[in-house]
């Protein structure tokens, strides 16, 4: 008998509490709660009950906040309708004011490094002189006050060092490659500290410089398959403090004041947090002992006293935790989803299976409470990125579905990250031929395993996976039943070719990975769905956000005004004030009440009443 029906508002609608931060002086709370169905920041008397908002956004609602290390300010960005020009806020906690510390049009903010030895002082990246390049300026967060320190001759990104000097940097190069560059003062000539070809690019990244710096941990699959933690001293000698001959090295936890690697993390079928540091090991060992679900830092203060801990699992929602260091006690803080505390939750297990040419690919299952295991309606929910991955854990739609009566599959498709680089590079100009063929076999493999009913198959994705998803309707589309599309791309050429002006220094990426519109239109072409829409022969809902940067509304457009031609049958979606994705929850639950329909229409599979 399959459990009740979750609602789509549980799953999907705001959360109830999520993302706690410690204040510095480890004082008070801040959390992202909702106020009139709109998420918000609010503030706190650590382990008390005062708890009040303290932002007022009324739109899209507060997604990403930090406290300033002046324990007075908390900071926050935000962008218009889903455009991603990002502007950085700040609101004073003293006299209730929140301003906009970046009021450029058009202009996108990062932020590049803060520092507790500079509280009132913040390093920010602006594309303000050119939309293709983030300058560095210093910003003073009492007045508000910014000058520029650091004009980008051409890098991704920046570093700066424990007294926000600006000192690290990375720069793409144009066979895809990119090089580290450091320099010993804000006033020397940079000069390369490691360089890598394209095949080591996305599994190359800086974590930082140690507190001296002298030397800038890096995480890199150079001279390896996987993805290593590095420290690389500035007189080019390197030390390799943790390796894993399958998975790659996915984060790392520093000491607040000696920046050294105490903890890291390697995401194999869970996610496993390796010691590195032997001081904490009765700290880590009694958080584990919280909680059964897999263990994630979220912050700590600046006494080192609390740490906040996040564990996510496969029953549940995510809970949150407060430990306390002198006492060796923890505390439960708050579930995100307190509304999901006894229901029955599908356990996401993990699989694996051999492709077609003898790669080894893993995912996960997700079956339908109460519905059993055998020739099950089956979802395909396909990660975006691609360059990414799915993990365990906690996962609303995978939930969504097994509740639903489907079979949710999670695929890690050859380009997805976290298995090495040859299995990731193992999907360079693959996109619609072997990237494809690898879900293709996974659902062959579901079937031959007596799982999946091979009459009953969805494929649903989004951004890559809504690509993913329009090319299993046009290059498969016996496979399908099915198609669910959420800001896909339908034509590699016009994608690459509208990317967004700041992502230009990436550019050799997508050509190297995917294909180049200048030399190689014909190809692209042959790898796009639109190409092949006349042979698309099952539905398709398809879904966009007009503001999108990323994968523009031409992408819908274009593939909706050749469905409608042919006379195809679809659904399309736009919605108004949205970007790459949903995150105003009126239209988020739209999306999943109209995908719910569509999905029950065709497969079969159970229905909430809208």
């Amino acid at each position: 008998m399959q459990p009740d029906l979750i609602p789509r508002s549980v799953l999907f609608g705001n959360p109830s509490r999520v993302s706690p931060a410690i204040s510095p002086d480890g004082a008070r709370l801040a959390y992202l709660a909702p106020v009139d169905g709109v998420l918000n920041v609010w503030v706190g008397t650590a382990g008390g009950d005062d708890f009040r908002p303290v932002t007022d956004d009324r739109e899209s609602g507060v997604r990403f906040f930090a406290w300033a290390h002046d324990n007075r300010h908390l900071l926050y960005v935000q962008d218009r309708g889903g455009d991603e020009d990002w502007h950085l806020y700040a609101t004073d906690l003293q006299d209730g004011g929140t301003r906009d510390l970046t009021p450029f049009e058009h202009v996108q903010a990062r932020v590049v490094a803060m520092d507790r030895g500079f509280p009132s002082t913040l390093l920010v990246g602006l594309n303000r002189r050119t939309p293709t390049l983030h300058d560095v300026y210093r910003l003073d967060l009492p007045s508000g006050e910014l000058a520029l320190v650091a004009e980008n001759p051409g890098f991704a990104s920046w570093l700066a060092d424990s007294q926000l000097r600006v000192r690290g940097a990375i720069q793409p190069t144009d066979d895809g490659g990119l090089r580290i560059l450091v320099r010993d003062t804000p006033g020397d000539e940079w000069r390369t500290l490691e360089s890598v070809g394209h095949e080591d690019s996305l599994s190359t990244d800086l974590v930082g410089f140690v507190r001296d710096g002298s030397a800038v941990l890096v995480l890199s699959s150079r001279d390896a398959n996987t993805r290593r933690l590095l420290r690389k001293r500035l007189d080019g000698r390197e030390d390799v403090l943790l390796e894993d001959e399958q998975y790659d090295v996915a984060g790392v936890v520093r000491d607040p004041d000696t920046r050294e690697p105490v903890l890291a993390t390697v995401v194999r079928d869970r996610s496993d947090v390796v010691l590195l540091d032997p001081s904490v090991a009765a700290d880590v060992e009694r958080l584990r002992a919280a909680h059964h679900g897999d263990l994630g830092f979220v912050g700590r203060d600046h006494a080192d006293r609390t740490w906040l801990a996040a564990f996510t699992a496969d029953d549940g929602p995510i809970a949150y935790y407060a430990y306390d260091r002198p006492t060796g006690s923890t505390r439960f803080l708050f579930s995100h989803r307190p509304e999901l505390e006894g229901r029955t939750l599908a356990p996401m297990e993990p699989f694996s299976f051999t492709s077609r040419d003898g790669l080894t690919v893993h995912g996960y299952l997700s079956f339908p409470p109460g519905a059993g295991r055998e020739r099950l309606p089956a979802v395909l929910d396909v990660h975006g990125g691609p360059w990414g991955r799915d993990t365990w854990g906690f996962d609303p739609v995978a939930q969504w579905l097994a509740n639903r009566g489907y079979l949710c599959a999670n695929v890690n498709f050859r380009g997805s990250t976290g298995y090495g680089k040859r299995f990731l590079n193992a999907g360079d100009r693959e996109w619609g031929r072997r990237m494809h063929d690898d879900l293709v076999d996974a659902v062959g493999w579901l079937v031959a395993q007596g799982y999946v009913d091979p009459a009953r198959v969805g494929i649903y994705g989004g951004s890559y996976g809504g690509y993913a998803a329009l090319v299993g309707a046009a290059f498969t589309p016996d496979l399908f039943r099915c198609a669910v599309d959420a800001c896909g791309p339908s034509n590699l050429k016009t994608l690459i070719e509208s990317i967004p002006p700041y992502w230009a220094p990436m550019k050799a990426q997508f050509h190297q990975r995917v294909g180049n519109p200048e030399t190689e239109a014909d190809f692209l072409w042959s790898r796009s769905p639109l190409s092949r829409v006349g042979d698309i022969r099952i539905p398709l809902l398809i879904v966009q956000g007009a503001n999108d940067p990323r994968v523009k509304q031409a992408e819908a457009e274009q593939i909706v005004a050749a469905l409608r031609e042919k006379g195809i049958p679809h659904e399309y979606l736009l919605f108004p004030d949205e970007g790459h994705g949903f995150a105003r929850p009126e239209n988020r639950l739209r999306f999943y009440a109209t995908t719910e329909r569509f999905l029950s229409q065709h497969l079969g599979g159970r229905c909430e009443p809208d």
